[in-house]
Order: structure tokens, then sequence, then C-alpha cells
């Protein structure tokens, strides 16, 4: 095949790449996102919700409420402030920001996101369905 055989092929391709290229970008367009709440919490989903956050946190473990992200499409994260034995807190301070996240659906999947970096994790054992707010 010629030089001038390969451009005009490579030419004829552009336009079919340059769709699905605009396809699988908007995809990733979280305009597509809904907030969501957990519906029918297990076990399995809670584990799944605890080793997202921690993963999102650079592998720090983390506590939840068995109820998070039932009744808010928003989770807040706050670092453990370390104590005496008497539960007293070391610093009454923190200067760290909470993490936060929220719980998405797109299509019929649940996804965690990240506010701070935009990481999306996928809840496979989660059930969540769109929250609904009144005007």
């Amino acid at each position: 095949m010629t030089a001038c055989a390969c451009r005009s092929s490579i030419r004829a391709w552009l336009p079919a790449a340059a769709v699905l290229l605009g396809v699988a970008c908007s995809t990733m367009d979280p305009a597509g996102d809904l907030p969501a709440v957990r519906v029918n919490p297990t076990a399995q989903g809670a584990a799944q919700l605890a080793a997202a956050v921690s993963q999102a946190l650079g592998g720090r473990q983390v506590r939840l409420a068995d109820d998070a992200l039932t009744r808010d499409s928003v989770l807040l994260i706050e670092r453990q402030q370390p104590r005496d034995a008497a539960g007293v807190p070391y610093d009454s301070r923190s200067t760290e920001a909470p993490q936060r996240f929220h719980l998405v659906k797109r299509g019929s999947r649940c996804v965690l996101v990240q506010e701070r970096t935009g990481r999306r994790f996928e809840l496979t054992d989660t059930t969540c369905e769109v929250v609904t707010r009144s005007p």
C-alpha cells in the first residue's frame, strides 16, 4: 500500500473515530448523574461502600454509619481526632476539611463520586434510587 493510499484510508476513518470519541466522552459526562440514596441496604453493599471510601482516602480505615447514604445523597467524612485515655481530643481543632462524597444514579448503576477529585466508584452491590426533591 502506498503512503497516499494510507492517508486516504485514515481520512476515511476520521469521521467515524470522531463520532466514537464523542460518544465515549459523553458517557463520562456528569450531567447524566442524578442524586441518589441507598435503598434496601445490605451488609455486602455497606462493606463495598466503606471499601470505596477507604480507597478514595488512600487506604485509610473508615467507619460509616449503618444508614450512610440512605436519607441523603451526600456523605461527609471527617478525620477522627486522636484522643487520650479519658476520651478527650489531644487537639481540639482540626484544620483538615471533611471529604465530601455524592451518591449518584447513572442509568441503572449506583456510583459514588469523590467531590474533591471527581473519582468515581461503581457500587455493584448497592441498590439506589433517584432522590426526588419537592419544589
